[in-house]
């Protein structure tokens, strides 16, 4: 089960089915994506794709019969408008058209109709309909799809239309179960479920002796997760840098190479990456050496240049060695910037709370903690937010708390009102969803946390990454068969009998790389299970609260929701909910 093995070989497929020859790839603003994630340019020009053009904005390009065009797109309404105007006046020789789901008899006709000079040579589906962003790591992009608690109405359609191109490419037929108590798991599960019911003819897989799952889950029922500080090499760069479609933008970065204002993060293509993605940053440091010693080595070795040997062995070796230094200065770049972050804002104190309002059971050491970090000018106001967002969700139901107090303390700080007015938010968000049990938010074995003793960035993994998902208990209970079937129930309502291999989990709401990080430690310690995880968004803290904003905030109709004039939100100075 390697979803991005899949995306590779539909679109190497695409391209080598339509013959030798000079190609253009033409492409929706959707599709350019999920085909960027999976491949770089220079191996897509490799297999003779010579132009790249957007659906969209070709309509009056020039005249080239003699390229073959590959036609790569989403079976939208839209899509198939523009596709019919195209092949109305054809500006190139041949058309081999993909869609990335199912497509309409409808829309087949139209273009049909359209094909008037016979240009079109072949019409298929091909199951790439999400953004693979790892081999078991898939994301739709979808920004906002929950509104006032209800589905956006075009992103419960493509969230449906994403996860079945994910089983369609995995060649899966599973048992469908989602989170009882989520309407959001619920109505996509049951849609799910229905189209594969009249698409039957597509699924038409064997499940055998093991029963493949599609798990359906709702980020409300761990909103800890995302508002975390991360540690892991890949996860912190998302964190801090943001990563887009594997894409990094080092706009703004201090010491950045002019040259280098946005750099691709991709295991497929960067070895050091890909050995080093789920590394704790207090060890990229050594890597990061090991790596600058190995290229001066190189580079000296370069500057021996004293006979016809050493020319021929260095133009050999030049490709390789301009590779090696770009992944050099990139990654020492992100680290640099990452670093700086670091300590500029005192992320390890801060995360270090963190870690003890997500895993410990200590209220009064934790507020004061909090109140002394809020209290301090170097720490960020998004920073200080969050603190306030994990202390508001953790203890709201405890007898003590203080969170009307600490939301004053961000008044006094200058804290912008739109991250005062999340905590109430955070409070309505965590709540509409399952009952916050004294255990949810607790990791076990916490008091197992070596003694090493912090020193610089050595050894962080003891003390800032205490904290365990929800989602590794639940894959645990896969494994064990102890999924509850009350808690987890099956669309249709299907038997849950069977031994259970390979699965297939999606968040409504979006997941977490440290979730992704979660995933891959699994299946690496249980080799008898696959597993792919998948989200509406690979969230990092700030995607999460424009989330939240949206979910509490906003109508399915996208209009603002009235809340009474004493709530939180309506910047009154009176907090009823969080006192």
């Amino acid at each position: 089960m390697n979803v991005l093995l899949a995306v590779r070989m539909y679109i190497s497929k695409m391209i080598q089915d339509s013959g030798p020859g000079m190609k253009v790839l033409l492409m929706d603003r959707e599709t350019i994506g999920v085909v960027s994630v999976a491949y770089a340019q220079s191996e897509i020009l490799q297999k003779e794709v010579y132009l790249f053009e957007q659906i969209d904005k070709s309509g009056h390009g020039p005249i080239m019969k003699h390229l073959k065009c590959v036609v790569f797109l989403r079976p939208s309404q839209e899509n198939v408008q523009l596709l019919a105007t195209e092949l109305k006046s054809p500006r190139y020789g041949v058309y081999y058209i993909y869609f990335s789901g199912i497509i309409s008899k409808a829309a087949i006709k139209v273009l049909a109709e359209s094909d008037e000079q016979e240009v079109v040579r072949e019409i298929q589906e091909f199951y790439a309909d999400f953004f693979a962003i790892g081999p078991h790591l898939f994301s739709l992009n979808l920004e906002k799809p929950i509104h006032g608690m209800e589905w956006n109405p075009n992103s419960l359609q493509r969230s449906v239309q994403g996860v079945l191109s994910v089983l369609l490419s995995l060649k899966k037929n599973p048992i469908i179960r989602y989170q009882h108590f989520s309407p959001l798991a619920r109505r996509l599960a049951e849609s799910i479920r229905d189209t594969v019911l009249k698409e039957s003819s597509l699924f038409h897989f064997q499940r055998g002796e093991s029963v493949p799952l599609l798990l359906i889950l709702d980020r409300r029922c761990d909103p800890i997760t995302p508002l975390l500080n991360q540690w892991t090499y890949q996860a912190m760069v998302h964190e801090l840098l943001t990563i887009k479609n594997n894409r990094v933008s080092l706009v703004g970065v201090p010491g950045a190479p002019k040259d280098m204002s946005e750099v691709l993060l991709s295991a497929e293509q960067d070895e050091f990456y890909a050995n080093n993605m789920y590394l704790n940053f207090g060890d990229i440091g050594q890597t990061i050496k090991s790596l600058m010693d190995e290229f001066q080595a190189k580079a000296k070795s370069h500057q021996k240049v004293e006979s016809i040997a050493d020319m021929k062995a260095f133009v050999e070796n030049y490709p390789q060695f301009k590779k090696m230094s770009g992944a050099v200065t990139k990654h020492v770049t992100l680290v640099g910037e990452l670093s700086r972050v670091v300590t500029q804002h005192n992320l390890l104190e801060i995360s270090e709370a963190e870690q003890e309002l997500s895993c410990q059971e200590e209220h009064s050491q934790s507020l004061t903690k909090i109140r002394r970090l809020l209290a301090t000018d170097q720490i960020r106001d998004i920073d200080a937010s969050r603190l306030v967002f994990l202390y508001a969700i953790r203890y709201n139901k405890h007898p003590n708390k203080d969170i009307l107090g600490l939301v004053e303390l961000l008044r006094r700080r200058g804290t912008p009102d739109r991250l005062i007015d999340s905590v109430d938010d955070m409070l309505r968000y965590s709540n509409s969803g399952e009952t916050v049990s004294s255990s949810f938010l607790t990791t076990k074995d916490v008091t197992k946390i070596t003694e090493k003793i912090f020193k610089g960035l050595k050894g962080v993994e003891n003390v800032f990454t205490q904290h365990s998902p929800v989602l590794k208990d639940i894959m645990d209970n896969i494994v064990k068969g102890r999924l509850s079937e009350d808690a987890f129930p099956a669309a249709g309502g299907e038997s849950t009998a069977g031994r259970i291999q390979d699965v297939i989990i999606f968040m409504v709401g979006g997941v977490t790389h440290e979730e992704s990080f979660a995933v891959h430690q699994f299946c690496r310690a249980n080799t008898g299970i696959r597993i792919v995880l998948g989200g509406t968004l690979i969230h990092n803290s700030q995607s999460f609260m424009t989330d939240v904003e949206a979910a509490v905030r906003y109508s399915a109709s996208g209009t603002s929701l009235k809340y009474p004039q004493n709530s939180a939100s309506s910047g009154s100075g009176r907090h009823p909910k969080l006192t």
